[in-house]
């Protein structure tokens, strides 16, 4: 007989939708024979195989414009409506870099003219690559202090002390040779990020970020800025200290700048403090004043040029011993190839570095591209990032990420595209091969200003604290351990205990679900919570129990034990067997309850007669996404021990998917099949009702 479904909805002046639905009450075995049936698919694997490699004029545009976005914007580019802003946010946003890129070279332990290389190969081919309109690639001091520790740890200073005079009571520094050491291990791990990286876009790998959950990443960037300002101690103050790395190295570095303090270079302070004060008013006034402003205040260009000719004009350096960049040869290097044999030492620390510099530049771009209404690609951005870190090796570059100072003045600045980020390199590329003899006498403890002015924004999210405190408890957790652990453990193993945390708060959030009784609310078809709302009402005879979680190996014992204590019936089967005189009964199977005993003759059954009037347990699987065979095993398992006190249970809400690794799991074997499952508890509801009044 043909079932008919009828819905209409109807709108007048003043009332509400109204939802009418007159159907029978389906169980999946109706369903499976009369309402759903399976689509034949007519195409063979070899079809849709052969269908994936068919080339077409329309795939090989497609393809070309995925791999190189720049394609798809750039034929199409509006000179008279962009360009214009284009060009001021391009050098906007490479003065901000200019100083930036030096001052970022310090925490890599290098000189600071390659911070210069690592402001222009990379964010060139990130124009032709990227997919985002608006961040700004290159150096980032987070990921430049997460390299600067592995610099440090593979090539230390102790590595290249010589002793003077052939006497081994005093020794020299080789400065040159442990920068060129550094430099390479630094272009080895690049090259290592880049391969990762385009690894992982290939695979479709992009969905990796989600793993750093918004407060992991909130609170290891804060530690992160934690170890850069300590880091930057040392050239602010213009003391002379050594360089730790490992856990606890924040601590040590603390304990050793402050040993040195009575050793403060006083010119270095005051300039340092110049800078600092300055910086912050401008900040202050870039943002108070951002609407009135038709590019914003160049702070960071200005302490650079002023603090350079201050420094030259009293010869800092000479008669103060102040701490400058030094020589900074004209022109770009030729490439060369990274010596592969570190690649072995470097692969943990090039997954931490590739996993969060793609989680950076992802999460800045997502940000943009939800306020300008366009979308950006995990997968080619990290097959951007991944040829922007690999190609940029072989020219002494080091890993890049999206600067999120530099992003904000690219974007607030009016850029449309990336368009701005290529003039934004050019006019680095024109420093460095023109003019970056100029900037020598230029004092480190500037270089320090700079950054530290720059890591105000990471400080600003210590606000998380007291927000996360009222809304998560857990999120707050996760913020904590992973500022903590990153702090006092290093970056690296603070991200490995941070993300080992994240996940422990997922498996016990799914271990810990929380469950409910349901009741009807009249009239409506609904069902809700009967401890939390009033209107909520059970039906007589039925329990209706919920869990908001999957049924899997970690959590199916407790969700077995919360729906016994949630149904308050017990089911027990005692089995009671005579075997000797000393031991005259074993007990098979026992739960403690009210009960009345029925004796056997040979084998003694002793079943409890339920006092409670509950015929019916309907379980709520509304919100679970999966089941694995352990949980299939203890839901069939407490369904026959109800079933031994004739009280049915039969389950409601399950999804196709779930149903489809129920049947994979032969779950609908035996005493168990598909007319217990049901579409909606509604159908579940009426389904008992009408049973019981049999």
């Amino acid at each position: 007989m043909e079932q008919e479904e009828e819905a209409s909805a109807r709108e007048d002046a003043g009332s509400q939708l109204i939802l009418r639905i007159e159907r029978p009450v389906y169980d999946e075995a109706s369903i499976r024979s009369q309402l759903l049936h399976q689509k034949e698919n007519s195409t063979t694997f070899c079809q849709r195989l052969a269908g994936k490699f068919r080339c077409s004029s329309e795939k090989a545009k497609a393809v070309a414009q995925s791999f190189l976005p720049i394609l798809s914007w750039l034929p199409s580019y509006p000179v008279k409506q962009f360009l214009f802003s284009d060009v001021i946010s391009g050098l906007s946003t490479g003065v901000v870099q200019l100083p930036q890129g030096p001052a970022v070279a310090l925490l890599f332990l290098v000189p600071c003219f390659y911070g210069l290389y690592s402001s222009f190969y990379p964010v060139l081919l990130y124009t032709f690559f990227g997919t985002s309109r608006h961040v700004s690639i290159g150096t980032f001091a987070v990921i430049s202090l997460m390299i600067g520790g592995v610099a440090v740890r593979e090539a230390p200073e102790s590595q290249f002390l010589y002793p003077v005079n052939g006497s081994n009571s005093s020794v020299v520094l080789n400065k040159d040779a442990c920068d060129a050491r550094r430099v390479q291990v630094v272009a080895v791990l690049t090259t290592l990020v880049g391969i990762i990286q385009m690894i992982f876009g290939l695979l479709r790998f992009g969905f990796v970020s989600v793993y750093l959950t918004e407060p992991l990443v909130r609170g290891f960037t804060t530690a992160a800025a934690m170890h850069v300002v300590i880091s930057q101690l040392k050239y602010f103050l213009g003391v002379k200290t050594k360089r730790f790395s490992g856990p606890l190295s924040a601590i040590y570095s603390v304990i050793a700048v402050f040993s040195q303090i009575t050793k403060t270079n006083i010119p270095s302070l005051l300039l340092g403090l110049v800078c600092l004060v300055f910086l912050y008013g401008i900040k202050v006034l870039n943002e108070r004043f951002k609407k009135r402003l038709l590019v914003p205040i160049p702070g960071e260009i200005i302490v650079v040029i002023v603090s350079t000719g201050v420094s030259f004009g009293l010869s800092l350096a000479e008669t103060h011993e102040v701490d400058v960049v030094g020589k900074i040869p004209t022109g770009l290097r030729p490439p060369t190839v990274p010596e592969f044999s570190l690649i072995p030492k470097l692969i943990p620390d090039a997954f931490a570095v590739a996993i969060v510099g793609f989680s950076m530049t992802i999460s800045l771009a997502k940000i943009f591209a939800l306020k300008h209404g366009y979308s950006v690609d995990g997968n080619q951005e990290l097959i951007a990032l991944g040829l922007c870190n690999f190609i940029g090796s072989f020219f002494q570059t080091f890993a890049v990420t999206s600067s999120m100072s530099r992003s904000l003045v690219q974007e607030s600045t009016g850029g449309k595209t990336q368009i701005a980020g290529l003039l934004s390199s050019l006019v680095v590329l024109l420093v460095v091969v023109a003019i970056g003899f100029v900037f020598q006498p230029l004092p480190q403890t500037a270089l320090a200003a700079i950054i530290m002015v720059n890591l105000i924004g990471m400080f600003k999210q210590f606000r998380d604290i007291p927000n996360l405190w009222r809304t998560s408890k857990i999120e707050l957790a996760i913020w904590l351990v992973s500022f903590t652990a990153s702090v006092l453990l290093g970056l690296d193993y603070g991200l490995l205990a941070a993300i080992a945390f994240a996940i422990i708060t997922v498996i016990y959030r799914t271990q810990s679900p929380r469950s409910s009784i349901l009741g009807h609310v009249s009239n409506t078809g609904l069902y809700y919570d009967v401890n939390e709302y009033e209107e909520a009402s059970e039906y007589e005879g039925i329990k209706i129990f919920h869990s908001n979680s999957s049924i899997y190996f970690a959590n199916s014992d407790l969700y077995v034990s919360k729906l016994k204590e949630k149904v308050t019936l017990t089911p027990c089967l005692w089995m009671w067997e005579k075997e000797t005189l000393a031991a005259p009964f074993v007990l098979r199977a026992a739960v403690k309850t009210p009960q009345k005993l029925v004796f056997s003759a040979a084998v003694e059954a002793v079943f409890l007669e339920p006092l409670s009037p509950v015929r019916s347990i309907i379980l709520d699987w509304t919100t679970a996404s999966f089941i694995d065979s352990v949980g299939a095993k203890a839901i069939k398992q407490v369904i026959k021990e109800y079933a031994a006190v004739d009280v049915r249970v039969v389950i409601a809400g399950c999804n196709r998917n779930l149903l489809a690794e129920l049947d994979s799991l032969q779950f609908f074997t035996g005493d168990m099949n598909t007319s217990m499952v049901f579409p909606t508890v509604h159908d579940a509801v009426l389904h008992c009702q009408n049973s019981s009044s049999r």
